[in-house]
């Protein structure tokens, strides 16, 4: 059945001006919305680029616009060490400094935190390695790991947590630096992101609950300051901000629970749901369907580090409208180029890589019926090439395609939910991609 548009559905302003958020279609969990900030609506759901150091790596703003990308993730402590919040603010804010006109979203410090303590004292990293369950998928550690700075010195943590905020490390330097909850949200008031985060502690799936519980608690009363510091300040380039709430609690329901309607009950204008998300996918999913009922329906929910294709057909069916993930860039950057199909078979990841022998004959595009300008214009045979020649021009064109295929395929999903689709394209999507990881682990 199609599904129609909520009657007395309406836009709901938001506590900044500038800000408003229309939900316009359901198809049960999942929703379509308008998302208005004051630099242009994202239509969600949405994949959010991440553009760590004011820059998604190898492309420039106009090549992000053409391939589709809506909005960009830039990194609070990344920025604040280099080139520092007082350098942007001086160059008119993160906006104008990286000359991208749409919308940015920043996060608080909380997760780099967590990888400079937690996540080497655990070895837990950035995307497959936070589900420890998980097998398989790519392995990426997290910034400052433990195989970037090398040695038995990488497993000693480099952060200190105190109920005042943290001391920290550089991971460029090794200078001592602070953060607290209310710096954080002068720092991000210095960027000029269009939404922000308030400060949190993010923990690791290895965590005891007892810990998990403790640093609970903690993330509540950063939140509170978080939120007072943000009401008592002022935002900066002549555009408000809004400011996002983090939903917390690890793997357990209570706790998670518990975070939820703490963060509900305060006048945040979005809902962010960071941390431990359990040892495996189903944990994940299985956090999402606890909270999300406790969220408020007229708030944007945006979930922290996801962003493989399964994954993203599991959150929207859940009723997130936004996520950011490195993985399309970072995978871009080796070669991994996005696919839902190679000669006819369905890729199990939805992946394929170019560096592989049997593409260096190969005259077609990446993929056939793709519009990005990779594939419009290169073969298969030339990016094979330019990754084996290790010719830089390899990062820029695979990432244009991967990013392309992510908005494309967000649009695709977007229109599966206003016509009540939804769950047809996603088993489309997913079961022939499960067969075939079967059928591999068996081979």
């Amino acid at each position: 059945m199609v599904s129609e548009r909520d009657k007395g559905q309406r836009t709901v302003q938001m506590n900044q001006p500038g800000f408003a958020f229309d939900i316009t279609h359901r198809d049960g969990a999942a929703r379509v919305a308008r998302y208005q900030t004051p630099h242009g609506i994202i239509e969600t759901p949405a994949f959010v680029a991440v553009g760590t150091q004011a820059t998604v790596k190898a492309v420039t703003p106009d090549q992000l616009r053409a391939a589709g990308i809506q909005v960009i993730f830039a990194n609070t402590y990344h920025l604040y060490l280099r080139p520092g919040a007082g350098v942007v603010a001086r160059l008119g804010g993160l906006h104008r400094f990286m000359q991208w006109d749409r919308p940015i979203l920043t996060d608080s410090g909380g997760f780099q935190v967590f990888s400079l303590g937690a996540g080497i004292e655990h070895g837990v990293g950035k995307i497959s390695n936070i589900f420890p369950g998980e097998a398989g998928g790519l392995q990426v550690e997290a910034e400052g790991s433990a195989r970037r700075r090398g040695g038995e010195q990488a497993q000693v943590p480099l952060v200190t947590i105190r109920e005042e905020g943290v001391t920290f490390k550089s991971h460029i330097d090794g200078s001592l630096h602070e953060f607290s909850a209310e710096k954080s949200i002068e720092i991000q008031r210095q960027l000029g992101a269009d939404m922000i985060l308030a400060f949190d502690e993010c923990t690791s799936p290895l965590h005891p609950k007892s810990y998990e519980a403790e640093a609970l608690e903690r993330t509540h009363r950063w939140a509170r300051r978080s939120l007072a510091y943000f009401q008592n300040s002022e935002p900066r380039y002549g555009g408000a901000q809004a400011l996002y709430g983090i939903v917390q609690g690890g793997a357990h329901e209570n706790l998670r629970l518990k975070s939820a309607e703490f963060v509900a009950n305060l006048p945040f204008d979005g809902i962010a749901i960071g941390g431990n998300l359990g040892t495996t996918k189903a944990d994940m999913h299985q956090i999402l369907e606890w909270i999300i009922p406790h969220l408020p329906d007229d708030r944007p929910r945006h979930l922290l580090g996801i962003g493989e294709i399964p994954d993203i057909f599991e959150v929207v069916a859940r009723g997130v409208d936004t996520f950011d993930c490195v993985a399309p860039t970072r995978n871009a950057r080796n070669a991994a180029l996005l696919a839902r199909t190679l000669d006819g078979q369905t890729l199990p990841k939805f992946r394929l890589n170019i560096r592989n022998a049997r593409f260096k004959y190969d005259e077609r595009p990446v993929v056939e019926y793709c519009g990005c300008y990779t594939c419009q214009n290169f073969s298969r045979a030339y990016l094979h090439h330019l990754f084996r020649a290790e010719e830089l021009l390899a990062y820029t064109l695979a990432t244009i395609h991967n990013l392309q295929f992510m908005a494309d395929l967000m649009r695709e999903i977007r229109a599966a939910l206003r016509e009540g689709r939804f769950s047809a394209l996603k088993a489309a999507w997913l079961e022939p991609a499960a067969a075939a990881r079967a059928a591999a682990t068996e081979a």
